[in-house]
């Protein structure tokens, strides 16, 4: 029988075929129907039974649970809400976009799956595959795990891959991370002030909620510089601030979202407090009222060691020195921290293009190009960690 990555190779132009089909039709958040629904379909021409979990997602299991333990493989499904700027011909019409590779990452898992089913035999325990919608807001794992993703059967470890862009990996090269958390933790926040309208001319006569929310935000940017340690890592964004219809009349109210990244759950909740607490007292200073919303979006990832070992030793007896041990934290956020929180689990990434080949357009860039060459290394890379993994647990 060929090798894993012999297989790959060969299923190069059929993981090409999912992934433009799934390039072509871009689906946003929960609303992953079609998508769902071709992994299912594709999954069974393999062999599979595959089910639905939390409406759209989808798993199927590979091996005996009887044989041994079980390792999940998840790959995201979702799109962006904006519209696509390539000159592809598969590009997207739909004004949705998959600029974050979670169209790779689908077929490279659908790749996994039909490695796993033609060797099923050979497999030491079960291999859950999972594949989650609404990763972009941070909704689909929880909503997965809350339908049950990890029992029947339990789950023991797991794996992700994401893409990278721009690196100076080349294409195919594969990252193991660390054990150290990969990715922060998300929290967002809504402020919404409260004034006193009137005329322009008359600012006097008015509480002007501008004037609070633009002192509002140069004091969160002290935060930072002045309440986090020098050596903890945090990213407090404001991405929205809006207020006012016209030049000569002060409105009654303003309003500003932002993000808050940590890596540490001390400095996590000392930035939520803190935000509160400066808007509700910033507006009080100019006799304005702050109402202050806060979301919490995910945790941060946590790569367990020991899944990280035995990953990277398995994928480097396969693709040498392709595969590297890398430290870089990510302030973006990924809603696989969830499952990392309560199995051991980690976080892997392949390059889909280096800038040394001109990839330098950044991933969510509504003219980012993926390399697809990307794809085969990425379909056995998925099944290697498994089998790796379970190998080491008989």
């Amino acid at each position: 029988m060929p090798t894993v990555a012999e297989r790959a190779g060969a299923l190069q132009e059929c993981l090409v075929q999912w992934r433009r089909h799934i390039h072509q039709n871009p689906e946003v958040g929960m609303d992953t129907a079609g998508t769902a629904a071709f992994v299912k379909a594709e999954l069974e021409k393999m062999g599979y039974t595959a089910h639905y979990v939390a409406g759209t997602g989808v798993t199927a299991l590979a091996g005996d649970p009887g044989k041994g333990k079980c390792f999940l493989l998840r790959a995201d499904m979702d799109a962006l809400p904006f519209a696509e700027e390539t000159d592809l011909a598969f590009k997207s019409t739909n004004g949705n976009m998959h600029a974050c590779g979670h169209d790779f990452h689908t077929a490279m898992l659908l790749g996994a799956a039909k490695l796993l089913k033609e060797r099923e035999a050979d497999i030491p325990g079960c291999v859950k595959f999972m594949f989650q919608p609404a990763e972009e807001n941070l909704k689909g794992a929880a909503a997965m795990l809350e339908a049950g993703i990890l029992e029947n059967p339990r789950v023991d470890a797991g794996a992700m891959f994401h893409v990278s862009m721009g690196s100076a990996l080349p294409t195919g090269h594969i990252s193991v991370p660390l054990p150290e958390a990969s990715c922060a933790a998300a929290d967002w926040f809504e402020v919404l002030i409260r004034g006193k309208g009137g005329h322009g001319a008359r600012p006097h006569q008015t509480v002007d909620p501008l004037n609070v929310i633009s002192h509002l935000h140069l004091a969160l940017q002290a935060l930072n510089s002045r309440e986090i340690a020098p050596d903890s890592v945090a990213a407090l964004t404001v991405g929205m601030m809006q207020g006012g219809t016209t030049a000569n009349v002060i409105p009654d109210t303003a309003e500003m979202r932002g993000t808050i990244r940590t890596f540490d759950e001390a400095v996590r909740d000392h930035l939520v407090k803190r935000v509160s607490e400066m808007a509700k007292s910033v507006a009080a200073t100019f006799r304005a009222e702050a109402v202050v919303t806060m979301t919490s979006g995910c945790p941060n990832v946590d790569n367990n060691e020991r899944v990280a070992d035995i990953c990277a030793e398995s994928l480097t007896a396969v693709f040498g020195d392709m595969v590297h041990r890398h430290t870089t934290k990510s302030s973006g956020s990924e809603d696989f921290a969830y499952l990392t929180k309560v199995i051991p689990a980690i976080m892997m990434t392949i390059s889909a293009g280096s800038a040394a080949d001109g990839h330098t357009t950044p991933l969510h860039h509504p003219k980012v190009v993926l390399d697809e060459k990307a794809l085969c290394n990425g379909a056995a890379a998925y099944a290697v960690a498994a089998l790796g993994w379970l190998t080491h647990h008989l």
